[in-house]
């Protein structure tokens, strides 16, 4: 038996098949299309595909974060049934759900004063933040403690690098992250920003490069400068993408072909609702352990 549970949000974008092998539960977030409120259900409910298709036809979409009501009657039944609860929630710096969960697991840890219940803030995103999980239930699975797991990713989380582009700048000018002159500009003349995740869990871009071939190039070049070990990187790499499978496939090919030491081959997931709801398609991200995370 498992000495803690370990449990995330949607927001970590894995999939349901991979929750439930790995022993992870999972709160969800909320995604509201054309007016209509969805649970965040990693594609149960609406289709990665079909929530992409709908978008690029027009449909405009919000997202909720998990409320204080929904957390308390969440981490009550884990308590309430014997168990301890690690947490770890989407980065503070995109959401408020961390002020949330925690709020909600200290009135609970009040219930039950036997149990134990920790509350992470990943400052991540996506499978960068689903990552984190993977190792987490790694560590768990070898029998680290409740406390000692808790401590390790607490100091570990800003060695997990997030590296985004994306190839279509509709979404970033809707969300304010560039003025619409600047993206439409920017599409026509077919720049792709290179953002990252920085030490507080901000989306920052850093670069405009030009033309999709060459933005590939960089976002492999980055795993480069900062993968633990450089070109000798022996760890996992996950890649999410919003239904643009093919330069997911590019991207992990590159990555796959000069980084033969790896863990196995890329981990590729879609983007989910909650994530891709502000990214819009179009969007690739590489997440690998790294140096830490500075800016």
């Amino acid at each position: 038996m498992a000495k803690f549970v370990l449990s995330c949000c949607s927001s970590s974008d894995l999939s349901l098949d991979y929750m439930e092998k790995r022993n992870v539960r999972c709160i969800y977030f909320h995604i509201e299309i054309d007016g209509v409120d969805y649970p965040d259900d990693m594609g149960k409910t609406v289709p990665h595909k079909e929530l992409f298709k709908r978008m690029a036809e027009g449909a405009m979409t919000k997202t909720s974060q998990v409320t204080l009501a929904e957390y308390f009657e969440y981490f009550k039944d884990l308590l309430s049934k014997g168990n301890d609860v690690l947490h770890v929630t989407l980065s503070s710096g995109l959401s408020g759900t961390y002020n949330s969960a925690v709020m909600a697991a200290n009135e609970v840890q009040e219930m039950f004063p036997s149990r134990k219940i920790y509350v992470v803030d990943s400052l991540g995103a996506s499978t960068g933040y689903g990552h984190l999980i993977d190792k987490l239930c790694d560590l768990r699975d070898e029998d680290m403690n409740l406390e000692d797991a808790y401590k390790w990713i607490e100091e570990h989380k800003l060695n997990m690098h997030h590296w985004f582009f994306s190839t279509d700048l509709t979404y970033f000018i809707r969300g304010g992250r560039v003025s619409k002159t600047a993206g439409t500009i920017g599409n026509i003349l077919n720049i792709c920003p290179l953002l990252n995740v920085d030490n507080e869990g901000h989306l920052i871009p850093r670069e405009n490069i030009r033309t999709k071939k060459k933005v590939i190039q960089r976002i492999v070049e980055k795993m480069e400068a900062h993968a633990e070990g450089g070109l000798d990187y022996s760890g996992k790499v996950f890649l999410s993408h919003s239904d643009c499978y093919e330069d997911a496939r590019a991207v992990a090919d590159l990555i796959e072909e000069k980084f033969t030491k790896m863990d196995g081959k890329v981990n590729i997931y879609p983007i989910g609702g909650t994530i891709g709801s502000h990214t819009g398609p179009g969007t690739v991200a590489i997440f690998f352990w790294g140096d830490k995370r500075e800016d």
